[in-house]
């Protein structure tokens, strides 16, 4: 896409965003991609898609899914991170001065997914206020627009247009109002990987790094979350190349993991650690 490429809408021309482009496969866990991909669907010309959220701790994946599930229809993905200073206009348009000293109007990822049949993924959207919620609401039903006040245009989504939130189970977040709660089903819920995609997934991310660094990783991991310890798969990758790393500089694989685990995690997460590493 051009860095330059508008649409006109009612009169006003709004630069549109770039999708993201990222290198990445979803691994294991077939059955929650399935969910997904089934809450996209289209059924009959009277049908309209669901808008899915999917649920889980940091770093379980959420993201990945999501983009990996959009990928696979073949859509163009534009991701939003949500925080908690997120304003409606950031979520739709957004005034800015121009080369010439004008007033130009630059679409958000989520209104440039609309406009062009992508995917929006709204990251993290628990972190969004309650006033950013309300500018989503008509998207969200069965009107399938969003009011850009600041634009003064309607923006009303293609057909092919997909959207889902990721929201993480944790305490740093906002509550959903209901009106929106019912309009963001069916809730996708995004657990642990047990041992063998926990595997898959780090071999996946890290073909360079040495297979017993990454059996220590997955043993450590199940360890945690045998006691529902909030570390997860985005911190074994962590833990791993840092090892690597570490090895690769020389020292003792066992002393080097036990390392890796406690900077990367913090000492409290030695208690997970295990047998060490004989390579």
């Amino acid at each position: 896409m051009s860095a330059t490429e508008t649409v006109t809408i009612d009169g006003v021309k709004l630069r549109l965003a770039h999708p993201d482009l990222l290198e990445i496969r979803w691994v294991g866990q077939d059955e929650v991609m399935d969910q997904l991909l089934a809450a996209w669907m289209v059924i009959d010309e009277r049908d309209l898609p669901l808008n899915p959220r999917i649920i889980g701790k940091p770093g379980v994946g959420k993201t990945t899914l999501a983009y990996a599930a959009a990928k696979s229809l073949g859509r163009d993905v534009y991701i939003y991170q949500a925080t908690m200073d997120t304003r409606p206009e950031d979520l739709l348009v957004t005034p800015v001065v121009g080369a010439a000293g004008g007033i130009e109007y630059t679409a958000s990822p989520l209104v440039t997914a609309m406009i062009r049949g992508g995917v929006c993924i709204l990251d993290e959207g628990n972190r969004m206020s309650e006033k950013s919620w309300a500018s989503l609401a008509p998207l969200l039903d069965n009107r399938r627009y969003v009011e850009s006040i600041v634009a003064g245009v309607k923006v009303k989504a293609h057909a092919d247009f997909r959207i889902c939130a990721t929201m993480n189970d944790d305490a740093s977040t906002f509550e959903i109002p209901e009106y929106i709660h019912s309009r963001l089903m069916p809730q996708i819920f995004l657990d642990f990987p047990d041992a063998e995609d926990e595997l898959a997934i780090l071999r996946e991310n890290l073909p360079f790094v040495d297979a017993q660094i990454l059996d220590y990783v997955v043993a450590f991991l199940q360890r945690a979350h045998e006691e529902d310890a909030s570390y997860t798969v985005r911190d074994g990758i962590n833990i791993a190349r840092y090892a690597a790393k570490r090895l690769k500089a020389g020292g003792k694989p066992r002393d080097e993991l036990r390392t890796a685990v406690e900077m990367t995690l913090g000492k409290d997460a030695l208690r997970f650690d295990g047998p060490g590493a004989d390579f």
